[in-house]
């Protein structure tokens, strides 16, 4: 299996440290420059999958770093690690060409998702997905994701399109824990209080429905995240 890689720019040794070491258990490889400059050479030299950029990094900042990036490759995600954590800085990213923004101190846990959700959206050594795979079946349940449909042993029903994502990624983990910052960041892109409270509303709406079929069971896991057994 070939390893995605990410250039990862930053400054700070001890931080790099702490990232690249979680990166590689994920079974990244890693490309670690310490300025901009430096990172720019690699990123022309080592084709990486995606950059996490620094922004205050000697020679080179991060704002200049992912404009040069993007005169050579608009489609490469970049994500910004940024103790500068102003609005403003935050647009300035996104206008340079970030695709996410992230202030310091962060969650590592929440850094890894971010990576794993912008590899897989822009299709970054990912398999292509199996188109053919509109209807998933489980249970005596059936999910139709064109029509954003859930059909049950008694009825019929029209789901929202967040309420079709949340499913659809308790069936990828069907068995097993969907951690609950996982779903936040995939869906609604924050694991901030407010969606959290909304995630919450759509997981009752869902359990109402699943009810329909007894062999559906989808369970709570207190501070972790949600198992649907079927």
């Amino acid at each position: 299996m070939i390893k995605q890689k990410i250039l990862y720019a930053e400054d700070e040794p001890f931080l790099a440290q702490i990232v690249g070491d979680n990166l590689k258990a994920k079974g990244y490889e890693v490309i670690y420059a310490q300025d901009g400059r430096t990172a720019l050479g690699l990123f022309k030299t080592s084709k990486p999958d995606l950059c996490l950029l620094d922004i205050m990094m000697p020679l080179k900042d991060g704002y200049s770093l992912a404009e040069d990036i993007r005169k050579s490759n608009t489609g490469i995600p970049i994500i910004f690690l940024s103790a500068k954590s102003l609005d403003e800085d935050v647009v300035k990213g996104f206008k340079t060409g970030g695709n996410d923004y992230m202030r310091k101190p962060f969650s590592i846990v929440e850094l890894l998702v971010r990576i794993e959700a912008l590899l897989v959206r822009f299709d970054t050594n990912q398999p292509v997905p199996d188109q053919t795979a509109a209807v998933v079946q489980f249970g005596k349940c059936r999910l139709d994701t064109i029509n954003q449909q859930l059909k049950t042993p008694i009825a019929t029903y029209d789901l929202s399109y967040k309420e079709m994502l949340l499913l659809q990624l308790l069936l990828n983990h069907r068995n097993d824990i969907l951690e609950r910052q996982e779903a936040l960041i995939k869906i609604w892109g924050d694991d901030n209080l407010y969606n959290g409270n909304s995630m919450n509303v759509f997981m009752t709406h869902l359990r109402k429905m699943l009810k329909d079929d007894t062999s559906i069971q989808v369970m709570s896991l207190r501070g972790i995240g949600y198992k649907l057994i079927c």
